[in-house]
């Protein structure tokens, strides 16, 4: 498995450099996924042959641009198997997606007294939306708690029955811990939820990229994810809906391209997807989005996903080895996405990963936009190597050897 897997490295020219003298690791998968030739080629071929503005012209590149555009969409509706390419809105990634949802749907659904629900696990950017419109139309917020320190992060799911009450409007909720690599059981979750007509809203930014996702199957209402975390480009991402609430929402912003007709004091909107792609949409990067959709199915989501737990597992087995470590999220033997997050007692995040960097070795330390978890597992931050189709075992090594070298010039 591993030969097959080595010679994907191939697809990705970034890999094939050093830093700092040694071999580049690249371990920072759940920041950003590098891009393989064939999705840096079609951003290149796109814009020497068919730029030129979407949906408001008839000449031929304007047509040959939308074509692309639109079938990007298509592509990026079959990836995630909703029903209609309507039901997929391009923005700049998760943080709009969400961001989308609360502010339109949000304003219009919520009021004085209604609960928001989260879970203590969330990324800030399925956090801070909520509390935004939290704070506009008098909603409250409520969490499901995390089972910590000593389980490390996982959801108390006994508690959940307990919080859907009739006062709770939206459950949001990631599929994948960014910090803890936790995968919740989302169908179950937008399935208890639905039981009590509650909307759902999925961060799937670290799942999207990894695991077959299929909206129908999953059955939530909204999923939000990023291109750049799934071998697609920065500054492009998609928000899925189901069709009847996208309608029933008010814009998200004004502006040409989502109205359907202008006077001087009343505007009348198109429906989804157009309604909630006001101005010039990011077309070049969409049609580079749906390439990379079509890259990953050409590996295998299925088989990404077993390639990337089989490393997870690995790195979780020989980190474990090292003095003073702490590893959070599922033990061995549980289902983990593909990263491992762990601290040292004496030796801060950031030392190590500066550490690592001389190594040539990339990865993350901080809080990971996870503040409140953090704090909720009594750590100020944590370091976290992620991985992705293109890593090997090999490069696992690499990273023990390296971070027993950070212990001992620390007397850890």
């Amino acid at each position: 498995m591993m030969t097959t897997w080595t010679n994907v490295r191939h697809d990705f020219p970034i890999l094939h450099q050093q830093v700092k003298g040694k071999p580049l690791v690249y371990l920072d998968n759940a920041a950003t996924a590098q891009k393989p030739k064939v999705v840096i080629d079609a951003l290149s071929h796109f814009y020497e042959r068919d730029n030129a503005n979407v949906h408001r012209g008839l000449h031929t590149l304007s047509n040959r641009a939308t074509d692309a555009y639109e079938g990007a969409r298509a592509k990026v509706a079959r990836f995630v198997n909703a029903a209609d390419s309507a039901e997929i809105i391009f923005t700049r990634g998760t943080t709009e997606s969400i961001n989308l949802v609360a502010a339109s749907w949000g304003s219009a659904n919520l009021k004085a007294g209604d609960v928001i629900l989260l879970t203590e696990m969330e990324h800030h950017s399925n956090l801070v939306p909520w509390q935004l419109i939290a704070q506009r139309t008098g909603a409250k917020l409520r969490y499901v708690p995390v089972l910590g320190p000593n389980v490390e992060g996982g959801l108390d799911l006994a508690a959940l029955d307990g919080l859907l009450t009739p006062e709770v409007k939206v459950f949001a909720f990631t599929h994948v811990s960014n910090s803890t690599g936790t995968i919740n059981p989302v169908a179950e979750l937008c399935a208890k939820a639905r039981s009590h007509g509650i909307v759902t809203v999925i961060d799937a930014a670290q799942s999207i990229g990894h695991m077959p996702v299929d909206v129908r199957a999953i059955g939530c209402d909204f999923l939000a994810f990023s291109g750049h975390k799934m071998a697609g480009v920065t500054g492009i991402g998609a928000l899925y809906g189901r069709r009847e609430l996208l309608d029933a929402m008010p814009p998200y912003q004004g502006g040409g391209g989502m109205i359907s007709q202008v006077e001087f004091f009343t505007a009348r909107w198109k429906p989804s997807p157009e309604r909630f792609e006001a101005g010039t949409p990011n077309f070049a990067d969409a049609v580079a989005l749906g390439v990379a959709c079509d890259y990953l199915d050409g590996l295998g989501r299925d088989k990404i996903a077993a390639h990337d737990h089989q490393l997870a597992k690995l790195a979780y087995e020989k980190l474990a080895t090292l003095p003073g470590i702490r590893l959070l999220g599922p033990g061995l033997g549980q289902e983990r996405s593909g990263l491992v997050s762990f601290s040292f007692a004496d030796v801060h995040a950031h030392d190590v990963v500066t550490f690592a960097d001389e190594d040539g070795i990339a990865l993350r330390g901080g809080h990971h936009c996870n503040q409140p978890l953090m704090r909720k597992l009594g750590l100020t931050g944590t370091t976290r190597a992620s991985f992705y189709v293109y890593n090997t075992a090999e490069e696992i090594d690499v990273l023990v050897a390296n971070l027993r070298k950070t212990l001992k010039f620390f007397g850890a």
